[in-house]
């Protein structure tokens, strides 16, 4: 196993995905909570953080399945923010046999049409590579991030993302994977137990996504007031108690 994890606590396992722009950094404040009651799993995707970059294109649905063989869990509850969330859906559907229960922090979703305001958002990113400072600007500056950047976890958020940027650009190959047909298409397949969390002030798009989530026949959904993309950043505590209280039902 080449990708970079930590393993802390005990009890029945939780793997945690974090978002694009982070890193395992990404469950800071949430994961310390969840490891007094559950064995929490923390990783670097492929690409990110310390793990290796892809040579090839990076398959994370099946990275994530090496990584729950290697660690031996029969079963494991998935909690997926953003593209994290995407990997987590796609797993979900495709090893379904190894999926506990599946919990969605704001997940991104393979085959939704996204705005053109969002993509001239991202483009305008990449238009400006490999200027740091630049892309750290745009970005942080889009709606997704406005309640984080005025919040005090600023700074983490500011160095992750600087961290994220400087390594996406090292990669030999920037292209990605994903299981056909997309995930759109395939929601009401979902068979486990769902929590879906947004936090009210994310970006239009994401909330689009979330109405095509509705179609999960045993999903549980909340929002989070006065939160933006970030909720696992602002307001972990929160989350910790919708993820607990599901767990336990």
């Amino acid at each position: 196993m080449d990708l970079y994890y930590q393993v802390n606590g005990e009890g029945l396992p939780i793997v945690l995905l974090h978002s694009g722009g982070t890193d395992l950094r990404d469950w800071t404040f949430l994961a310390p909570l969840l490891t007094k009651q559950y064995k929490v799993v923390t990783f670097d995707v492929r690409g990110i953080g310390k793990s290796p970059s892809p040579n090839e294109k990076a398959n994370y649905v099946e990275d994530l399945l090496l990584l729950i063989d290697h660690l031996e869990l029969e079963t494991a509850t998935l909690v997926g923010h953003s593209i994290g969330g995407q990997i987590a859906t796609e797993f979900a559907l495709n090893y379904p046999e190894k999926v506990k229960n599946l919990i969605l922090i704001a997940p991104s979703l393979s085959g939704f049409n996204y705005s053109q305001a969002f993509n001239e958002y991202i483009n305008s990113i990449n238009q400006v590579a490999p200027d740091l400072d630049q892309m750290l600007d745009i970005s942080l500056s889009g709606s997704l991030y406005q309640v984080v950047m005025s919040s005090p976890r600023r700074e983490i958020m500011i160095q992750m993302h600087r961290d994220y940027f400087s390594r996406i650009l090292t990669w030999p190959n920037f292209e990605m994977i994903w299981p056909q047909p997309p995930a759109v298409e395939r929601l009401d397949e979902i068979s486990m137990n769902t929590l879906f969390i947004i936090g009210e002030k994310d970006f239009q798009d994401n909330h689009h996504v979330a109405e095509h989530f509705k179609k999960v026949p045993n999903l549980r959904f909340f929002e989070i007031a006065n939160a933006d993309h970030m909720v696992t950043l602002t307001h972990p505590e929160e989350l910790f108690l919708k993820i607990d209280n599901f767990m336990k039902e």
